[in-house]
């Protein structure tokens, strides 16, 4: 029987939890020697193996892939507070007090900071010229705000009661309403 294009053969699939033939032979080899071959491992370590030291320790304590930097950020608000502290971490990497890794990890971040922050300003500015141009359908639909309803000015007073932002916003900078 042919399969139709698109359709697998096993559409149920493999089942949840089931294990490949090599999973199980593996299990099977260190049933009951596990013990021994962890012993072997440590009293390598012991003997002076850096290979067997570096396999003990990975298994006991991992490495860390980030630590904790401490650094205090300048409170953001806007592009010239972000500015600000790009100049403290450009100092601390040359003082040494951040990694370079470290003070590129902190930069990324304020970038994205700071994109958030242009796209709520122009979500207020649009919001903002939507509310000034009479007649405007806030682009709807790019025409010039005639539908051929007569309830008009009730739609555009429900269209700038849904665009107006909250002056007690954090994510408000001066310019909402």
């Amino acid at each position: 029987m042919t399969f139709q294009p698109g359709q697998s053969g096993n559409p149920a699939g493999r089942p949840k939890g089931a294990r490949g033939k090599a999973a199980i032979f593996a299990e099977e080899l260190f049933e009951g020697e596990a013990e021994n071959i962890i012993r072997a491992a440590i009293d390598a370590a012991k003997g002076g193996d850096a290979t067997a030291v570096r396999v003990c320790l990975d298994r006991v304590v991992p490495r860390r892939r980030d630590r904790v930097v401490s650094f205090e950020l300048p409170p953001l608000h806007s592009a010239a507070s972000v500015l600000s502290a790009l100049a403290d971490i450009a100092a601390a990497v040359s003082a040494g007090d951040l990694t370079p890794a470290e003070g590129d990890a902190i930069s990324k971040l304020l970038d994205r900071y700071l994109r958030t922050l242009e796209h709520v300003e122009f979500e207020q500015r649009l919001a903002k010229l939507e509310r000034e141009i009479p007649g405007s359908r806030g682009g709807q639909d790019g025409h010039n705000g005639h539908n051929g309803h007569d309830n008009q000015t009730g739609q555009s007073a429900q269209r700038a009661q849904r665009h107006q932002l909250d002056p007690d916003s954090p994510y408000n900078f001066g310019d909402a309403p």
